[in-house]
């Protein structure tokens, strides 16, 4: 099994249908304070730094339960860890932002700072 990756404008896509999709963020509290990805009331936006994804698992099975969920970080490498983990604790349907808020803020939306 590998996960999948989606590109900036393929989760754009998306988020433009308001797909049934859950966003979960895996940065630190002071990256997430820094910049997020906007969006509407209609996506589950939650935000749980990498280091504490173990212990809240149930919480993201909740958040993401008959929903396709999409992790990122800066970059996509922390992202692409936690939805590796994830899957092989069971969790459905998992994609990853390739490149992450940076790339994000680059090709699809430049008011998200970048650092």
């Amino acid at each position: 099994m590998s996960i999948e990756q989606v590109s900036p404008l393929g989760l754009k896509t998306l988020l433009d249908r308001s797909e049934n999709l859950t966003l979960l963020d895996v940065r630190e509290p002071d990256e997430r304070a820094f910049c997020v990805i906007p969006t509407t009331p209609e996506i589950t936006d939650i935000h749980i730094p990498m280091r504490e994804i173990p212990t809240r698992l149930g919480e993201i099975r909740e958040a993401s339960k008959d929903k396709l969920l999409v992790v990122y970080c800066h970059h996509g490498v922390r992202s692409m860890m936690a939805a590796t983990w994830l899957e092989a604790q069971g969790v459905g349907s998992i994609l990853n932002l390739d490149g992450g808020i940076d790339a994000w803020s680059m090709e699809v939306d430049r008011t998200v700072a970048r650092y």
